[in-house]
């Protein structure tokens, strides 16, 4: 099979892209570079470097013929999505729209977008909260997200297009960029390698479900080969606070440093988790890698990127 992964060259694309080559799949990674890098990529993906709104794009579907479109390529800063709403959707809706136009004329089996679990839910009713939870997005990136599954539902319907929306929780993991809300955990591991405090905002109790990057790209293999349509959550079910997850991250760098404390940001959530059960039941997916181990695997990446020692156990 052909799989044509955008955003491929990014922190959660790569990582699909890696699990598409070991089940033996053809793949190609469409990225403009703006988040994602080359070297992220195993030399064995074709990387096309164009941006998701361009006629370039669209051409490249229509040429290649892909089975699958994994589409990740997206502008995924909260905050941005905040100060400037029609770049979040000039992104996010119609470059999501571009391919999508594409890939219906192109014979594309099946599509899988990766949503959000984190954004697209609002202030929760219920923890963890289940697919069928209202959306009530807080941020115009949670309601570009919730446009996408939206758009989604309609190809289907008009057009017969099988899709799979993939509703994340906080991803976090082996080259994750330090921006966006779970960038938090990348920013922690760079600070804490160099023996640098930290700056919690608020008092830390805000909780989040955080998940490993290469399970998340599992989710994204197991979604291609079972025949389900719809969205499902791909999470932990666990809530984890920030000062919590600062203490795991200094405990796996080593680290004594100081944590500071600054105002809360205004519109934050307090709290966020989803509940896994769908996805265990219809992808047989579940999470293999707790937050202790993938902090222990993040840390290693980046003091192997800084060029730091390893810490000695024991």
């Amino acid at each position: 099979m052909k799989v044509l992964v955008t955003g491929g060259a990014g922190f959660i694309g790569s990582h699909v892209c890696d699990e598409f080559l070991r089940s033996g799949h053809e793949v190609i990674a469409l990225d403009d570079l703006s988040g994602g890098k080359k070297e992220n990529l195993d030399p064995r993906v074709r990387l096309v470097v164009q941006d998701i709104r361009s006629r370039e794009a669209a051409e490249l579907i229509k040429a290649e013929k892909p089975q699958v479109l994994c589409h990740l390529a997206a502008q995924m800063d909260v905050r941005r999505s905040v100060d400037d709403p029609s770049f979040d959707a000039d992104v996010n809706i119609r470059g999501m729209l571009n391919l999508l136009e594409a890939a219906r004329v192109s014979g594309v089996k099946k599509v899988i977008f990766s949503s959000t679990g984190g954004a697209i839910y609002g202030e929760q009713d219920v923890f963890p909260a289940p697919e069928n939870h209202p959306t009530r997005p807080v941020s115009p990136y949670g309601v570009s997200k919730a446009a996408g599954e939206l758009y989604l539902g309609y190809y289907r319907a008009q057009y017969g297009l099988p899709y799979v929306a993939l509703r994340y929780a906080n991803v976090y993991g082996p080259r994750q960029n330090p921006h966006g809300e779970a960038g938090v955990v990348a920013i922690f591991s760079q600070r804490a390698i160099a023996g640098q405090g930290c700056t919690i905002y608020g008092e830390g109790k805000q909780t989040r479900d955080f998940v490993f990057g290469p399970d998340v790209a599992r989710a994204n293999r197991l979604a291609f080969e079972k025949d389900y349509v719809g969205a499902i959550n791909i999470g932990t079910g666990v809530e984890t606070d920030i000062n919590r997850l600062y203490a795991l991250l200094a405990e796996a760098a080593g680290s004594s440093a100081q944590v500071t404390h600054a105002p809360a940001r205004p519109g934050e959530q307090m709290r966020s988790c989803i509940d896994n059960a769908l996805a265990k039941k219809v992808l047989g997916w579940e999470p293999t890698v707790d937050l202790r181990e993938g902090l222990r695997r993040t840390i290693a990446f980046f003091r192997e990127k800084a060029g730091a020692p390893a810490r000695a156990h024991g």
